[in-house]
């Protein structure tokens, strides 16, 4: 089986010859933003990193997708936060696309290398720096957490997606399997960020229209993904936003696999009360 690979942006800025031609999209239902457009320009930096900027992919928007943000971090070597998280009762989940981590959770160093994966729940004290010598890039999922009277808040989790034996959907001949970091039946959790891999040939056969909202990353590969009405293709670099209830579906059409982070939200009664 071959390794996985983490596609991860580095910046840079297009000649001035390039064509305005673009595959970038925001509609009602879904966003797609290529990898060719996250250049230097639409960087944000944050109160408390040093050496650290990010490309900001989703954020809650009032009549869209509400739950969640993420970021593309990337951190040079030495730089970091003591004080990341600015907002009480933010869960956050970390994933390495390159380079080297150190994750301090409740005072437990964890080191994290391409694959890593960090759960860090509401509530807890933890910092981060590059260890490395070279740059460090990683997603950072932000969710306000959502507590249950008589539910524990969960644990940390730190791992990485090399050491989990990807779940195959059923009959499907391993052709769509899922990495799962969190057991799916834990209802502490209100969301969950997993690998979504598919063999070439291998389908979504069905136009998935769910309550739950999405931020797809595009890790390695390519394929045509189903967005609401829209036949969409996608590669490597690529981000899609899904609001809930956006259909969607997926053909891998090779010639490698086609993964991708993904974020959900799950296990909450909806909200009835704005």
């Amino acid at each position: 089986m071959t390794a996985p690979t983490y596609y991860a942006p580095t910046g840079g800025l297009p000649p001035q010859t390039q064509l305005l031609t673009d595959r970038a999209m925001f509609t009602e239902a879904y966003a797609v933003i290529p990898k060719g457009t996250f250049s230097d320009i639409v960087t944000s930096f944050l109160p408390f990193w040093d050496k650290a900027r990010f490309w900001v992919l989703s954020r809650p928007l009032s009549g869209f997708a509400e739950t969640f943000s993420q970021y593309i971090a990337e951190v040079m070597p030495g730089g970091g936060s003591d004080r990341p998280e600015t907002d009480a009762g933010v869960e956050a989940v970390l994933f390495v696309v390159g380079g080297t981590i150190r994750v301090t959770i409740d005072g437990t160093g964890h080191d994290l290398s391409e694959g890593g994966y960090a759960y860090i729940p509401p509530g807890t004290a933890w910092s981060l720096r590059n260890t490395g010598d070279a740059a460090a890039r990683f997603h950072w999922i932000r969710k306000a957490y959502q507590a249950v009277d008589g539910l524990d808040a969960p644990d940390p989790v730190v791992a990485n997606e090399r050491d989990i034996a990807p779940t195959p959907m059923p009959d499907t001949d391993g052709a769509w399997a899922t990495t799962r970091f969190v057991d799916p039946a834990d209802l502490r959790h209100d969301m969950h960020v997993t690998i979504v891999t598919f063999q070439p040939g291998g389908v979504i056969p069905f136009a998935e229209t769910h309550v739950m909202e999405h931020g797809l990353y595009v890790l390695e590969g390519k394929a045509v993904y189903r967005l609401n009405q829209d036949w969409v293709e996608v590669e490597a670099g690529d981000y899609m936003w899904l609001r809930a209830f956006c259909p969607q579906a997926c053909y891998a059409g090779g010639p490698g696999p086609f993964r991708y982070l993904l974020y959900k939200d799950v296990n909450r009664h909806m909200p009835l009360n704005r």
